[in-house]
């Protein structure tokens, strides 16, 4: 019964992130959901520059801090490790819903893109981002990267396999093509308002902090094979590649 309990959080943490996604695509571009970057009450500038940093470094700090070796340490003696990750992926999602409902705009227009095929051309490569993070997400594992692999092998009483270090397709070309995705739908904006600059200039910056803290623990687990990937591959634009 604790192992089919498991399964089912793990799944409603699943299914709680694959919204929280879908509806952040909604949120950034601007379209099909109630709450989006650009809308809302507009409160003063310095208000709404305060919230939307806490908000954002709320998510950064948790999503960082919790995907540390040693905080997962520290977590697996309160959290059963088969659900460790469905626990840091539901944190996770609930950060990010918080960010989208007390985001405040700040809707005064950067630039915006007047010719409507050139703005549908930027808005397509948008979504190109966020299709490219989904699809690095399948080709490394999207369910044991969210969570679900775990709980199903618990439920059926099997061990999770030994990690081993392998770049499927695009991780031959960029290190980190999931981070990738992120800055092309964050940044590819037929509109840009000051507050869409704010969410991209600071969900950037943290990505690269992500990148050295993920490429730490990366070193330390997979030591030389890690670092000869890393002279051969470029972090994020694929512009360096040897054989």
């Amino acid at each position: 019964m604790s192992k089919f309990i498991a399964f089912l959080y793990g799944l409603v943490a699943y299914l709680i992130f694959f919204v929280t996604f879908l509806y952040a695509i909604g949120f950034v571009e601007g379209m099909m959901v109630p709450k989006a970057i650009d809308t809302g009450a507009v409160v003063p500038v310095a208000e709404a520059l305060i919230v939307n940093i806490l908000l954002m470094s709320l998510f950064a700090v948790q999503h960082s801090m919790m995907a540390r070796r040693q905080f997962k340490d520290w977590w697996t003696q309160f959290v059963p490790k088969p659900v460790e990750r469905s626990t840091y992926v539901l944190l996770a999602s609930l950060a990010l819903a918080l960010l989208f409902w007390q985001w405040r705009p700040i809707p005064t227009v950067v630039w915006q893109v007047a010719n409507p095929g050139i703005a549908n051309a930027i808005l397509g490569l948008s979504l190109i981002g966020w299709l490219l993070v989904l699809v690095s997400t399948f080709l490394i594992n999207h369910f044991e990267l969210f969570g679900l692999y775990q709980v199903a092998n618990h439920l059926t009483g099997r061990d999770m396999p030994a990690m081993r270090f392998k770049t499927p397709m695009l991780y031959n070309f960029v290190r980190h093509p999931i981070y990738l995705g992120f800055i092309i739908a964050f940044w590819a904006a037929p509109t840009m308002t000051v507050g869409h600059l704010l969410f991209a200039a600071v969900t950037t910056a943290y990505i690269f902090v992500g990148i050295f803290l993920e490429e730490h623990d990366l070193i330390e687990l997979f030591g030389d094979d890690y670092c000869n990937y890393k002279r051969r591959v470029s972090m994020i634009i694929p512009w360096r590649k040897s054989t």
